[in-house]
């Protein structure tokens, strides 16, 4: 497949969730960001669909500390339109957040500041025009820019991120630790609350963190 040449980028912030797909109702996030995490940053600066991001590394650049703090959450989900609905017309479900609200506890990591290492392969739906030169020049031109297709977060929306170029990053924390099983990626089937979620070994070495071409295991989750 064709694919980039290793691409870069800094993203930094007071706050942010890497929520751990184990806690359904607290939000408690995972020591370092992960790949799912990194991959959203990036498609938030460059998505195409002629594109496709795979995370390479993670490099932790300030300690990590935690912080708890108190949200406000909505327990329901708005149901999906049903076909006939869609088609014929009609009053659609309502939901009301101020009727449907909780507290519940955040465990969050604070004043985070990472380099995300990846490549973007070229995908099935990349046309004539489209090239791996091209969309390295665009996405480093954005990059040196802050220009974004959308708002980059870490974990949750309300958690934006600054986006810089890689130049004159710190170097990686000297901290070394097994971070557990961490989530690789997510396939979500038929657009349900049912995903086929692929783990990795994750080890943090000296800051680092690799992130292995295929997943270690695969579990079939409930993320409803």
């Amino acid at each position: 497949m064709r694919h980039s040449d290793l691409l870069a980028i800094r993203v930094r912030g007071p706050f942010a969730v890497f929520s751990a797909p184990a806690f359904k109702v607290e939000r408690v996030s995972e020591s370092v960001m992960t790949p799912t995490a990194a991959r959203g940053v990036l498609s938030a600066v460059l998505w195409k669909p002629a594109i496709e991001w795979r995370i390479e590394r993670v490099q932790v650049l300030a300690p990590i500390q935690f912080t708890s703090f108190r949200r406000n959450e909505v327990n329901s989900r708005v149901p999906t339109l049903p076909a006939s609905l869609i088609r014929d017309g009609g009053a659609g479900p309502v939901l009301y957040s101020d009727e449907d609200r909780a507290q519940r506890n955040t465990v969050a990591l604070r004043d985070v500041d990472y380099m995300i290492e990846a490549r973007f392969f070229m995908t099935e739906r990349a046309g004539r025009d489209d090239s791996v030169i091209k969309f390295e020049e665009i996405f480093r031109r954005r990059v040196a820019r802050g220009q974004c297709f959308t708002m980059p977060y870490l974990g949750c929306r309300e958690f934006v991120a600054d986006v810089l170029s890689p130049d004159g990053a710190p170097a990686p924390i000297d901290d070394s630790r097994s971070l557990g099983r961490m989530v690789w990626d997510i396939v979500y089937e038929n657009h349900g609350g049912r995903a086929r979620v692929h783990f990795f070994d994750a080890v943090l070495s000296r800051g680092i963190l690799e992130v292995p071409p295929t997943p270690t295991i695969t579990r079939l989750m409930e993320l409803a």
